[in-house]
Order: C-alpha cells, then structure tokens, then sequence
C-alpha cells in the first residue's frame, strides 16, 4: 500500500518528461511522466530500491538517497524539505484532536483582535468573539465542522468574505493540508476530510491531485469583503505554542491603510 512518501514521489515523477531532465523520451509512454527506473538511473539507485519506495513497503533511505532524488525528480526548497521529512517518519498512533492550553485559551479569549487556535488538521481549537464576529461563530457549529478547510472550502459565505482572493487562499491552504496528510498518510482523520473536500468542493480535486506542497504563510495581509461592514483589510500573524508545537495561534489586527 503506498505511503506518503510513495504517493508523493509518483506525483513528482509524473509531472516531469524525458525532455525536461535531459533523457530521449523513446517509445510512445502509456502513462504520463517518467518512469520508475528512469527515476532510479537519475538518482544513481537500484530500479527495486525505488520501486519499493513508491509501494510502501518498508524501507527508509538515507539521506544521501534522499538528496539523489530531490535531484533527480527537480524538487524545490519546499518539496525537498517535505521528502526528507516523509523519508524519516516511522509508524504514528491514530491521530487526536488538540487541546489548547489553558494559558493559551485565556489569551485569546481576552484579546480584543480576532484570534483563534487550529491544529495539525487545522481544527478549529479556541477562538474569541472579535474572530466569530470577522469570520464564522463557530460555537454553532457542530465540532467536526469547527475546521479551517471546512469553513474555508465549503461554506458560500467564505466565497463572498474573501472575494477574488479566495481562490489563492484556498488553494494554498490546501498545499498545506496535503503537506500534514501526507505525513499522516492513511489516517481517517486525514483521509475522511479530504474525502469530504472532495465531495463538496469542485476544485478541491485538481488542486489536490497536483500534490503541490505548501509552506508559510505565517504572516500577511488578508482583504476581506465583510457584509456589514465593508471592505476590511488584516494583517495576520501566526504562532506555535510553547506546550505544543501542533497548535498555533492566529491573531488578526486591522491594517493601516493610509
């Protein structure tokens, strides 16, 4: 059964051609991309070492195999880092919901600012009203709703809040959930909610199947279309928790736009 790591170098090996990495494409191919053993004659590896990678089965290679296939599948800064992570998982236990904690919850409960607090699966954890009155109340909804890619994907009014900028927003942040399920490759947590973009998302499918990876975003500006009070611009910025590292916490301000 393949593996993040195995599912993620198919991607990478079939958005590439012949030509782009220096290899007479031969005879007409039946699936896109390279082949696998053009992969491991790229990378310098046995054809087998390569294919039991892409199957899942149980191998983990050293990081001077792994740099050799970041080379030779022409990965960027993000999907190198991304590959030696996957590289060197070993076997995790069934994914929990976080807690916040309590510290943290206070905080932003007593901020005047939107805030709120998201996992590894971008759960919704905590939030404060300045976030409720911005973005959604998301104490009415029920918790497995409480989901930054649920809110952001499949309800309508995220559409109209985020106006033109909701597609690169949403795309990006999907590169981000891609970069967490792979890590969690196999995981119901993971793989119900990408079913469930799936379904009620029309572009969650392209966007997903490209496998692109996304990192950042930390900080930024986001223009948002409020129905009641207009067009608002917010600088965000992101931490992790000191209790935890797998919960950040978001805070918005309202920019300056003199």
């Amino acid at each position: 059964m393949p593996t993040g790591l195995g599912e993620f170098l198919r991607s990478r090996r079939e958005r590439l051609t012949p030509e782009s990495v220096g290899l007479h494409p031969g005879r007409r191919r039946r699936t896109p991309g390279l082949r696998r053993e053009e992969v491991a004659e790229l990378a310098g590896i046995g054809v087998d070492w390569y294919v039991r990678l892409e199957q899942g089965r149980t191998v983990r290679p050293s990081t001077a195999t792994v740099d050799a296939l970041a080379e030779a599948l022409r990965l960027d800064d993000t999907e190198r880092a991304h590959l030696a992570v996957l590289a060197q998982q070993t076997r995790r236990p069934a994914f929990e919901r976080e807690t916040v904690p309590p510290a943290v919850k206070n905080l932003i409960e007593g901020m005047s600012q939107p805030a709120y607090a998201t996992g590894r699966r971008w759960d919704v954890l905590a939030w404060n009203d300045a976030a409720a009155e911005l973005f959604t109340d998301f104490g009415r909804s029920p918790v497995e709703d409480r989901n930054i890619l649920v809110y952001l994907l499949l309800d309508p009014a995220t559409r109209r809040l985020f106006g033109r900028g909701w597609a690169a927003r949403a795309r990006h942040t999907v590169g981000q959930f891609r970069a967490a399920h792979d890590v969690w490759a196999g995981d119901p947590a993971f793989t119900g909610l990408a079913a469930r973009l799936a379904a009620g998302c029309r572009e969650f499918t392209a966007w997903w199947d490209d496998h692109s990876i996304a990192v950042g975003s930390g900080s930024g500006r986001k223009v948002l279309h409020h129905p009641e009070r207009g067009v608002l611009a917010y600088d965000y910025a992101t931490f992790q928790s000191n209790d935890d590292a797998a919960v950040r916490l978001a805070v918005y301000t309202l920019a300056d736009q003199r």
